[in-house]
């Protein structure tokens, strides 16, 4: 079932309220205790917590909560997905590994940390590196170990540049040994730019990013 839109009321509530022990309190409900689940994981990630998180940034870009605020909300969201991590179901070990990073300049990790997840619940290996990977350190990592898949994320559109900047050392560096996949707040709004990049994976939330990492790696 889906979560009723009062949850994510009361979760936007808390977050700006500053309330952790609620916010923790309305994750641990949705989730359901001794067996009793209400929600799935997917939808606590997705339409419980990102989207009370898109919900914050239109609140900030309409001027109606502070820098402050949405920093708050943002850490407050960060909690509740360590509070769900242990608990994350996951399939079987496929032997695959995920190198995923935000690009150089990119301090929004919570998109990719959902991504992350997903990944670890669909049986893969992942080396989260988080937010502002410099290209560079980015390359020496991909080269010195390669992964089996390189996923970027850029959340703000002004990050993009960057994005093209990594595709592009890392194709430099590596050819097509190394598959790339690319997702990102950032694309919203510029929905062309992820075919003029040299890709192997576009996707606009975490569990389209997951069932293509699948088509990819785990046919």
């Amino acid at each position: 079932m889906s979560p009723p839109a009062a949850l994510i009321d009361r979760f936007v509530t808390a977050q700006l309220a500053g309330n952790r022990r609620e916010a923790i309190r309305l994750v641990t409900d949705g989730l359901g205790e001794g067996g009793a689940q209400r929600l799935s994981f997917e939808e606590l990630y997705l339409e419980v917590i990102q989207a009370a998180q898109y919900r914050i940034g239109e609140l900030w870009l309409a001027n109606e909560v502070t820098i402050a605020q949405e920093h708050l909300a943002t850490a407050i969201a960060q909690l509740a997905l360590s509070h769900l991590y242990p608990r994350l179901p996951r399939a079987a070990r496929l032997g695959k590994r995920v190198v995923l990073a935000c690009v150089e300049g990119e301090l929004h990790e919570r998109g990719p940390r959902i991504m992350s997840d997903f990944l670890e619940m669909g049986g893969f290996d992942v080396d989260y590196l988080g937010a502002n990977v410099p290209t560079e350190s980015l390359v020496k990592m991909v080269t010195g170990r390669p992964p089996d898949l390189l996923a970027l994320s850029a959340t703000l559109s002004f990050h993009l540049p960057a994005l093209r900047q990594a595709v592009s050392e890392v194709r430099k560096a590596m050819g097509r040994r190394v598959p790339i996949a690319v997702g990102g707040h950032a694309f919203s709004g510029s929905p062309d730019v992820p075919r003029a990049l040299d890709v192997d994976i576009y996707a606009r939330d975490a569990k389209e990013m997951l069932d293509a990492v699948r088509r990819l790696l785990a046919p």
